[in-house]
């Protein structure tokens, strides 16, 4: 399975620059990339909080940066920038292809490992179906992000709106890539746009005054959840203390943490089988051949 030329081009492309450069390692320590699914000034501060506790877990220093978006992580992954990054299922499956990545755990949310996408309008917009969106502006997470882009998208092919991606401009007024779930839901209730594609869970990234002015017209079909992966050749010994360390966060005394990344319910071993329909969507959309 490789990824296509076009796919390659958008990884390779990505600038691997952070908002927190990581540091060079002179010894062994775990260097972690983080995606800007939420404000990346809240993120700096939760990583901060988590590495302190995960570098006493695992023994060795771990360091922590927040990338542009889900390609730079890739790239990160491919330069030894990174170790391990946190990252949606799409971007997995093309680093799978593209570098060799390797899934580690996945997120648990309400006691399942899957979400799913949706479009999110305003309750005053009189939008009130996929096609009152024709000719209208709408906001994106990342043109790599399955809840934040392809899977709500699909729903516009779903309805005939579209026949897929390459034909979703001449369909909106236009089309943005907002850099995150967060950044995409607030241009779109603060009226920058009048839909945005994201997460299931992503109206909680807004204020309560907004998630009340909010609501969603469409959800897509169920997508495996984000998981924690790790570069190629990474030492097996580290990865598994990594591993163990991440896995006791579903512990009661230290569930709290769980907050400072991203806020999921917990955490599984990955299963590599899981995320065929993602590989599926992939491929249908030509983003892997």
């Amino acid at each position: 399975m490789h990824v296509n030329r076009r796919t390659a081009l958008l990884l390779a492309s990505a600038s691997a620059m952070s908002l927190a450069t990581p540091l060079t390692a002179q010894d062994v320590r775990l260097r972690l990339a983080f995606i800007p699914q939420e404000n990346p000034e809240k993120l700096l501060g939760d990583i901060e909080a988590i590495t302190g506790w995960l570098a006493s877990e695992v023994g060795v220093p771990v360091e922590g940066f927040v990338t542009i978006d889900h390609a730079a992580a890739v790239e990160a992954l491919r330069n030894g920038d990174a170790d391990i990054s946190f990252m949606g299922a799409l971007p997995f499956v093309l680093a799978e292809a593209e570098i060799g990545a390797v899934p580690l755990l996945s997120e648990v949310y309400r006691d399942a490992p899957s979400y799913t996408g949706r479009i999110f309008v305003r309750r005053d917009s009189g939008i009130g179906s996929l096609a009152d969106l024709r000719g209208r502006n709408i906001a994106f997470a990342d043109p790599i992000s399955e809840s934040g882009y392809l899977y709500p998208l699909a729903e516009f092919v779903k309805a005939g709106l579209i026949e897929g991606p390459t034909a979703a401009d001449a369909f909106f007024g236009r089309v943005f890539f907002a850099g995150g779930y967060q950044q995409a839901m607030q241009a779109m209730a603060e009226g920058l746009v009048d839909a945005a594609g994201a997460s299931q869970y992503a109206d909680l990234l807004l204020t309560p005054r907004q998630q009340a002015e909010v609501t969603w017209i469409v959800e897509s079909e169920p997508i495996p959840s984000h998981l924690v992966i790790a570069r190629p050749g990474l030492d097996a010994g580290l990865q598994d203390r990594f591993i163990d360390a991440m896995l006791r966060l579903n512990a009661p005394e230290n569930r709290k943490k769980l907050r400072y990344l991203y806020g999921p319910d917990g955490y599984v071993r990955s299963d590599s089988a899981a995320y065929d329909g993602v590989r599926d969507m992939a491929r249908r959309y030509g983003l892997l051949e």
